[in-house]
């Protein structure tokens, strides 16, 4: 097996998010195709902002043969009651909806940030139970996220605890280890997760230590994170991969890099920055490239 083909099934298992780089759809489906990614995680607006329509953005990612890593984001859905809960329930239908036809399974729904949210996490339960049974019928998971600024739910521990309450087959957990270093959340804690109740791990750091306060988390996450390797939790970021793959993690890694620059740079640069992150979690921490005849494989 050649070099770069090996080095190709290497990075397989992560992907990149739209959110990160500027232009149309298409163009970014052809950066990240060209830098070697064979997945994406899409968001709504890459859908029903597309100047055809939202079926000829479904068409476009399925003509670039990525595979749809997963579809977000449904905000603020659980804990709300009477004409809030409906229409909220409303918008879930759309999004499964636009998630069945992109051909992806998972759709991410992030914690409530809402002040009219119930703060009872049986009521958060029911709720993102209703939501998983709605979701069933289209062969859809749903991976509940702890937003760091969440009202109730704002580290990914209390989020596994709604999701045990919930039991349901199709809910699961949504990591992200910006949310998880923000919140300054143990990395012990991972290891009382249930890896196959882990749906979706979004990856990214950023070039600070500490956000003290929700509003700087929020400032952060939106503006100015970066891909693994280039902030300074590099090291915390190696101990939560290890740590997932130990516990028996196999499913994708997407970089959830929101970044004002990298939308002002030309596609293809971002793409080979994202490149060399992926390259280097899986030859370098999880050394998942596909040896060489008679060499034993190695994982971290």
């Amino acid at each position: 097996m050649a070099s770069s083909e090996r080095s190709h099934q290497a990075i397989s298992a992560f992907g990149m998010d739209t959110i990160t780089l500027a232009g149309p759809l298409e163009a970014k489906l052809d950066a990240m195709k060209s830098a070697g990614f064979s997945q994406v995680m899409l968001k709504a607006n890459d859908l029903v902002g597309h100047p055809n329509g939202w079926q000829a953005a479904v068409k476009a990612v399925r003509d670039s043969g990525l595979r749809g890593t997963g579809f977000q984001v449904l905000r603020d859905f659980e804990g709300l009651s009477g004409h809030l809960h409906q229409y909220k329930v409303d918008i879930a239908k759309a999004m499964l909806e636009m998630c069945a036809a992109l051909g992806c399974d998972v759709l991410l729904a992030c914690s409530s940030t809402s002040k009219h949210a119930s703060e009872d996490l049986d009521h958060l339960a029911r709720d993102l139970r209703k939501l998983a049974m709605l979701a069933i019928p289209y062969g859809i998971r749903i991976a509940y996220e702890g937003l760091s600024w969440g009202r109730t739910v704002n580290e990914f521990t209390t989020a596994w605890d709604v999701i045990t309450r919930a039991d349901c087959p199709n809910l699961g957990l949504g990591l992200d280890s910006f949310h998880l270093f923000a919140a300054e959340t143990a990395l012990e804690e991972i290891d009382y997760l249930q890896p196959d109740k882990i749906f979706l791990v979004q990856l990214a750091d950023f070039m600070w230590q500490e956000t003290k306060t929700f509003e700087e988390r929020m400032s952060t996450a939106r503006t100015f994170r970066v891909f693994p390797g280039e902030g300074v939790h590099s090291k915390q970021l190696v101990q939560l991969v290890l740590k997932l793959d130990a516990l028996g993690y196999r499913g994708d890694y997407s970089f959830e890099v929101f970044n004002d620059d990298y939308v002002q740079m030309p596609l293809p640069m971002v793409a080979q920055r994202a490149r060399r992150s992926a390259q280097w979690l899986a030859d370098d921490v999880l050394r998942l490239s596909v040896p060489l005849p008679n060499q034993m494989r190695l994982r971290g």
